[in-house]
């Protein structure tokens, strides 16, 4: 599709097909053609008003529906947590033993499928894969409430974890296909941020669920049927709704598609819209809040409100950090703050006998919370910072979260019933791993400020990461123009 400019002196507003667009202006580098072309949009110079426009349509159309489908998914995964409050255990005689069980199986098949689920949404696009495995996970939550006995529930834990592996590493890697490098941390928290809200809705959900007095259906079977049913009626809506990519985005001018993809061009990826092609890979806190903060004696009513409050200073802390690493384009300093915060609220734990200092407990919740969401945002855009190619940031994200999943299988065998109400061989294996965790991420961030430096020097040139135009980048990480983000 091409479109015309009209000029003068070199420079005009922007048409397209003969039609203004609106507050956009055109500047013609050198001498090259005035006319803007399909993959030729780097020879102008679009005003900031069409960089603007597209920024903020992606934030307030494309956000909103994937992080209040990302809201469900956390509420669906950990809606156990909340059941067991009530009456699960009990009506379907599981042990404890059993429960601890079923969670670590649900991360086997949560975790074992995030590369190939990635690998088949570059191919499908965001826009079949993202709603159909929220479908297929909604089923499963609304089938729990069939089940009679620990074997039914356990397979439709099974089934669960197998639909939902894919969607949080499917979305960080559709966001990356929208937004540019130094805008990507903020977005995966805004997204994110719905799974640590995601705790405090699931507890006033339970909370209200709860309340409901029914002789033969326990409290707990309603929860599985309002979530369940939710789940699959916004999975419905989101196949009409989202966009495959950036020149099919529906809301988008044909200015603002073509700009759009350049946006890509410029600051993400070598080749926009890659072929896909095979040769191109915190859950302690969701899983156990509701039942470390039951361990300080609180009721079941009150454990579930009182989940509330932590979730959302966590989230205010995830969005705070996000904001900052994003503006400073730093991640490894802003990830090793968060990780330190989640550390002083497992040695708090560990160290104090929570059941009879209940407000020392409460206050590390907050701790945990504050830092635990952290990382999976940062980290996630951080190693997207550092891909220049689709198919690479498709595999490895996809490899990343379900690695970050994987931890849900300690803390699943870490908090036995035997070990409680202190839980002290979780909390000190989780501080200990915080501990390892903190090592290595300022070791890699050491190491890409050292590169970065040898190339600069080796450039006689000093390039900062933001000034790296991947579009021009012809031996990736082997260019002389390439810098890491530290």
């Amino acid at each position: 599709m091409a479109s015309s400019t009209s000029l003068e002196n070199g420079h005009g507003k922007a048409q397209l097909d003969g039609k203004d667009v609106p507050g956009a202006t055109v500047t013609i580098k050198d001498n090259a053609t005035p006319s803007i072309r399909y993959g030729e949009l780097r020879d102008i110079v679009i005003d900031d008003a069409v960089q603007k426009s597209i920024v903020r349509k992606l934030d307030t159309r494309l956000l909103p529906i994937l992080s209040f489908m990302y809201l469900f998914n956390a509420i669906d995964r950990s809606n156990l947590g909340n059941a067991k409050t009530d009456s699960l255990l009990e009506d379907l005689n599981v042990t404890e033993t059993q429960y601890s069980l079923t969670l670590v199986l649900f991360y086997v098949t949560f975790c074992g499928f995030d590369v190939p689920a990635n690998m088949l949404l570059k191919r499908s696009t965001g826009k079949i894969m993202l709603p159909s495995i929220m479908v297929a996970w909604g089923s499963m939550t609304l089938l729990q409430c069939a089940a009679h006995n620990w074997a039914g529930l356990l397979t439709c834990r099974l089934f669960m974890g197998l639909f939902e592996a894919g969607f949080m590493a499917g979305v960080v890697y559709y966001l990356t296909t929208f937004y540019r490098r130094n805008e990507l941390a903020l977005r995966i928290s805004l997204f994110y941020g719905s799974a640590t809200i995601a705790g405090a809705f699931s507890g006033l959900i339970a909370y209200g669920v709860f309340q409901i007095q029914h002789t033969t259906v326990p409290g707990w079977k309603f929860l599985m049927i309002v979530e369940g049913g939710c789940t699959v009626l916004l999975a419905t809506f989101a196949y009409w709704y989202l966009p495959a990519d950036v020149k099919k985005c529906h809301w988008f001018s044909d200015v603002e598609r073509l700009v759009a993809e350049d946006r890509m061009l410029r600051d993400s990826s070598t080749v926009v819209n890659e072929d896909f092609s095979f040769k191109n890979a915190a859950a302690t806190v969701g899983n156990w809040i509701p039942v470390l903060v039951k361990s300080l004696g609180y009721s079941t009513v009150k454990t579930n409100l009182y989940t509330v409050a932590p979730y959302c200073v966590g989230t205010v802390v995830l969005l705070v950090l996000s904001f900052s690493s994003d503006h400073f384009r730093e991640r490894g300093i802003h990830l090793t703050v968060a990780m330190l915060i989640t550390l002083c609220g497992f040695i708090i734990l560990a160290a104090v006998d929570v059941s009879n200092h209940q407000t020392v407990g409460y206050f590390a919740c907050f701790l945990l919370t504050a830092g635990a969401f952290v990382p999976s945002c940062i980290f996630h855009a951080w190693h997207n910072n550092n891909h220049v190619s689709e198919n690479g940031r498709a595999t490895v994200t996809g490899f990343m979260v379900g690695a970050a999943n994987s931890c849900g299988i300690v803390s699943s065998l870490s908090f036995k019933a035997n070990t409680a109400p202190r839980y002290l061989t979780a909390l000190i294996s989780g501080a200990a791993l915080q501990g390892f965790g903190i090592m290595l991420v300022l070791s890699l961030g050491t190491w890409y400020r050292w590169d970065n430096r040898r190339r600069d020097k080796a450039a006689g040139r000093t390039l900062r990461p933001e000034e790296v135009d991947t579009a021009t980048l012809t031996g990736e990480y082997d260019d002389a123009g390439w810098r890491w983000t530290a």
